[in-house]
């Protein structure tokens, strides 16, 4: 009996050695096999569209502005713990159950030091809430009364992305709007952007008008524009090297996924834009075509980044509210 007491003893030792040998050896081990994600790994084309956007309810202040056709108001809603505030256009109807579609309007680049709500949207919101389209243009963070942005320039880019993602999402908040019934606009920097959510949302995106969009890939598409900075953009240059050492920037680069596109697109382009150069939607147009894309392009002699010259802007206006009627439809 001794003897057995005795043998079990030493079975249970060694079972539990073992054990706590296991244990040990797998603490030291998984720290160096497992990899850990980089911190904007999150945002790379393909990771967005797999992400699931939580509606956020969209609140607003006091009206501002006030036409027979429609009222102004500031809003705001939140994007991953974040407050993003904005300018929206809402048409006046005297039928409270009455559900209008919503055009979400992305500005292009603007000095933070110049900057005013709405601006770079106002005008053509006005026209699209004067013939019963809401028209929403978020700020971003950083502008109007938004909270501030990532301190990372790069990471703040993509906030851009995310930031439109969750506007959309949280479109069917809105007890007037027709969720059925949205589209996205976008204004050069703000056309990229567009463009760029298109890519990541894939079957599930809205139908979108460009004007005089950045097309090309990143990051030259902002090292383009370096030449503006104080620095000649040495800084930015900086920024960007030290992203690519750590990422492949193909895999945030829109231009590497317009496969994904799959809604009707229209694009518009002043001949005399010396902002983006018309070569640039000429390439992008004919590379979408060559992919079987439903893109329709306009182009405007004289016209300028703004397409101001001529009767450019009413003409793009109106083709744009026709587009998004005919596209609704389809």
């Amino acid at each position: 009996m001794i003897f057995i007491l005795i043998f079990c003893g030493f079975v249970a030792s060694g079972v539990l050695g073992w054990f706590v040998f296991s244990k040990e050896r797998t603490a030291l081990i998984s720290p160096l096999s497992v990899s850990r994600e980089k911190p904007l790994e999150k945002y790379s084309i393909l990771r967005l569209s797999q992400r699931q956007f939580v509606p956020s309810a969209i609140g607003f202040g006091e009206a501002t502005a006030t036409t027979s056709a429609y009222t102004v108001f500031p809003f705001f809603y939140m994007s991953d713990g974040k407050k993003v505030t904005g300018v929206a256009h809402i048409p006046i109807s005297t039928d409270p159950t009455k559900k209008f579609p919503v055009i979400v309007q992305l500005r292009g680049y603007v000095d933070q030091k110049i900057y005013t709500p709405g601006m770079g949207t106002a005008h053509s919101a006005q026209v699209y809430a004067t013939n019963g389209f809401i028209s929403l243009a978020p700020d971003f963070l950083g502008y109007g009364s938004s909270d501030m942005p990532s301190s990372s320039s790069i990471e703040e880019r993509f906030e851009s992305y995310t930031t439109t993602l969750q506007l959309l999402a949280s479109v069917g908040t809105l007890k007037y709007a027709d969720p059925a019934r949205v589209g996205l606009w976008g204004h050069s920097n703000g056309g990229q952007i567009a463009l760029t959510v298109l890519t990541i949302l894939g079957e599930r995106a809205v139908p979108t008008v460009v004007w005089a969009p950045v097309t090309k890939p990143f990051p030259y598409n902002i090292l383009y524009y370096t030449d503006e900075f104080d620095d000649r953009g040495k800084a930015l240059r900086k920024v960007v090297a030290d992203f690519e050492a750590d990422y492949d920037a193909d895999l945030y680069s829109m231009a590497q996924y317009l496969d994904r596109i799959a809604v009707p697109l229209q694009l518009h382009q002043g001949i005399a834009d010396e902002a983006v150069p018309v070569a640039w939607s000429d390439a992008f147009v004919a590379t979408l075509k060559d992919k079987k894309k439903d893109i329709t392009y306009f182009t405007y002699a004289g016209a300028d980044h703004n397409l101001a010259g001529g009767n450019a802007w009413n003409s793009a206006m109106q083709r744009d509210i026709r587009f998004f009627l005919s596209a609704w439809q389809k």
